[in-house]
């Protein structure tokens, strides 16, 4: 039993009226009956909050949370009161969302039930626990609280971003990928296999025209080839120190992990074959690439426990193991993350293995906070010297991806936000261009 806030309100105004009884005598005899009333208001509270148990409640959400997404919880509260009552509902989420302010203030009528929904949005995998639920009710005349303990307590596992999956299963179903950003390019296949004929568009190479049948048509025809399928994507991700580094809660390692499910969902819808390498010290995990129905199943729970370490991501041991494991010419999209020239310099001569027994595309990051300090205008001599060195950093980058691209490895400099799409876009670009 909780005294509410107007219990105590109207207890403060009783001794100040018996108080004042000293003065003017009256005032103490209205004193004694409020104080009489009290008494008799709290008995009668009492009685009607707890002369049966009215209030259920429980909790609704997926036994697992997507990382990085908004994740619906739904809590279903129900008053088996014959009156009206006010609950304060609190939810104990799990304390890594550093949450004290999830709590609800719902009225409900005489055997009413209502349906509270909010949200939270994980920012790194494991596995979260939720505690109870705890409802204060308050009735008519509002003196006592009654507290109730309802639901279970729940263990939730966060993924990578499964939700994101659905989005892209959902517009590739109906072809609309330009939504998000991703570019239909349209694709002519040569030396693939013979899929059909058909009447020439403008647009259409003029080399694959078919002389005969547009003799037979009094028309231009030209062939069509399917694209070459069944080629292995391997998503290799570096777990090292460089990808700790924080973007809106979620460090590098967490989006270079959803965007490798993205594109092995994607890869997966184009007849590829997906795989996943994860190192960092030394040569981690490996899933071989498949488009196996449960492959997708086998990649999420590979990915899920998956954690950045402190030390020096060893390049070599990805070249040797990767050949070791995988013999046929594959496309390398490695995850990592460069901070100057000097640190691209020491694992050059890895990334030029590595491109010369498979095609690879080295994926790393822009400062998202430091492009927008960049574009912020300097106020004095000290912010001129700040954006001085800024500018630095940010050609360094860039200089890195020119001195890739005169070795001949193929390479992409984004942000963690944009990271999923222009992965994709690249893929597609590639794939269109028959560089796999």
């Amino acid at each position: 039993m909780i005294l509410t806030r107007r219990f105590y309100m109207v207890l403060i105004l009783t001794i100040l009226l018996m108080g004042s009884g000293y003065a003017f005598a009256p005032l103490f005899t209205i004193g004694q009956g409020l104080l009489f009333l009290l008494l008799l208001s709290v008995l009668a509270d009492g009685y009607m909050l707890y002369r049966i148990r009215g209030i259920r409640a429980f909790r609704q959400c997926s036994a697992r949370f997507s990382n990085g997404d908004e994740n619906a919880v739904n809590l279903r509260v129900e008053s088996c009161y014959p009156y009206p009552v006010f609950a304060e509902v609190i939810d104990e989420v799990p304390f890594i969302f550093q949450q004290r302010n999830i709590s609800f203030r719902v009225q409900l009528q005489a055997n009413e039930g209502k349906q509270i929904c909010y949200h939270l949005r994980p920012t790194s995998r494991g596995i979260y626990g939720f505690g109870q639920i705890r409802i204060f009710v308050t009735g008519r005349i509002g003196l006592l609280s009654r507290r109730y303990t309802c639901g279970e307590e729940q263990d939730i596992k966060v993924y990578p971003s499964y939700l994101m999956l659905h989005r892209y299963e959902l517009l590739a179903m109906s072809d609309n990928l330009t939504e998000l950003g991703i570019k239909r390019i349209r694709r002519v296949g040569h030396h693939t296999e013979f899929e059909q004929i058909k009447e020439y568009v403008k647009g259409d190479d003029y080399r694959t025209i078919n002389w005969k049948a547009s003799a037979r048509r009094h028309e231009l025809m030209v062939n069509v080839y399917q694209d070459e399928r069944s080629q292995q994507i391997y998503s290799a991700i570096d777990k090292g120190r460089v990808m700790q580094q924080a973007f809106r809660g979620m460090t590098l390692l967490d989006y270079a992990i959803n965007a490798s499910l993205v594109l092995s969902y994607v890869a997966m819808r184009k007849e590829d074959k997906a795989g996943i390498v994860t190192f960092n010290e030394h040569f981690d995990s490996f899933v071989p690439a498949s488009k196996a129905p449960g492959q997708m199943q086998t990649l999420l729970e590979n990915l899920y426990s998956q954690q950045t370490t402190f030390g020096e991501t060893d390049f070599s041991s990805l070249c040797v193991h990767f050949n070791k494991h995988v013999s046929k010419r594959s496309f390398l999209v490695l995850y990592t993350n460069f901070s100057s020239m000097g640190s691209m310099n020491r694992q050059l001569a890895y990334l030029q293995q590595l491109n010369r027994q498979h095609r690879l595309l080295v994926v790393f990051f822009e400062d998202a906070d430091m492009k927008t300090y960049i574009a912020s205008p300097a106020k004095d001599t000290e912010g001129y010297y700040r954006h001085v060195i800024a500018e630095k950093f940010a050609f360094e980058k860039r200089l890195i991806v020119s001195t890739l691209k005169q070795n001949g490895i193929y390479s992409l400099l984004t942000t963690p936000e944009n990271l999923s799409i222009d992965v994709i876009n690249k893929y597609l670009e590639m794939k269109s261009r028959q560089l796999l």
